[in-house]
């Protein structure tokens, strides 16, 4: 299984180390271009993340993997599905295409505000996404999220991997960061109805940040996706609900 991480992360932050190997799985985790050590690609696509996928797995033997998209590694995750590289996906936590009038209402003032930047002025966005550092994203995510994910969050060990992990993202600068917001915070251009896969969506129900609808129009969108919506949980379902997750996933592994 291959994993699309969050926003400004590297591939040191995983999830489900606890259950992989009791599920026979094997989780890789992918830099995307400019975040760790995976080389800059500017004025990348959401195409060209699919490309590179596509390349990765057959430089490695992977055939077609299983996919877990996180937060804003999930448009990246749903353009491999909808290339047909991946055989399977689990969105966990995805960001949503916030850029659709839908949603207009239903976002925050300043949300609402950065997403039209996007969306009419992509260049001056990127170029304001460029000045985060990973101390900013590290304060942003601490200070807007609620108390059920800070318990996540702040665990000694977690909060070790995700500082380190946000210091790697920005290893190279903050460009990578910058051209995965733009991506993920304008329209898509994504074939979501194409999509061929299996695709199952999780979202806590106490999530406040990742998809206004949690993810019900999202769902919607792709033909045959199953919406989880997780009781009590928050945006940390990719840690808290791991083993479910990833053993939902594995039902999906394509017969020989």
């Amino acid at each position: 299984m291959l994993l699309s991480p969050g926003a400004a992360t590297s591939r040191h932050l995983g999830f489900g180390a606890d259950v992989l190997d009791g599920l026979g799985a094997r989780l890789i985790s992918v830099d995307r271009p400019g975040l760790g050590v995976s080389s800059p690609l500017p004025g990348r696509t959401f195409e060209d993340f699919a490309d590179d996928i596509r390349a990765f797995a057959a430089l490695r033997g992977l055939g077609r993997p299983l996919m877990v998209g996180n937060s804003q590694g999930a448009p990246f995750a749903l353009a491999c599905a909808a290339a047909g590289t991946v055989a399977a996906l689990a969105v966990v936590s995805g960001a949503d295409e916030v850029a659709e009038p839908r949603f207009a209402e239903a976002l925050p003032d300043d949300l609402r505000g950065v997403v039209g930047l996007v969306v009419s002025d992509p260049a001056a966005a990127e170029k304001i996404f460029a000045g985060f550092t990973s101390r900013a994203m590290w304060d942003l995510v601490m200070s807007g999220s609620p108390d059920r994910d800070l318990a996540v969050y702040r665990q000694p060990a977690f909060a070790a991997a995700y500082r380190r992990a946000l210091d790697e993202a920005f290893a190279q600068g903050a460009d990578g960061y910058a051209r995965d917001t733009v991506l993920a915070m304008g329209y898509w251009g994504i074939a979501l109805p194409d999509i061929a896969v299996p695709v199952d969506l999780w979202y806590g129900e106490k999530d406040t940040s990742h998809s206004p609808d949690h993810g019900e129009g999202l769902a919607a969108r792709i033909p045959g996706a199953v919406r989880h919506l997780v009781p009590d949980a928050g945006g940390s379902v990719l840690w808290t609900h791991a083993e479910q997750v990833l053993s939902t996933l594995l039902k999906h592994v394509p017969t020989p």
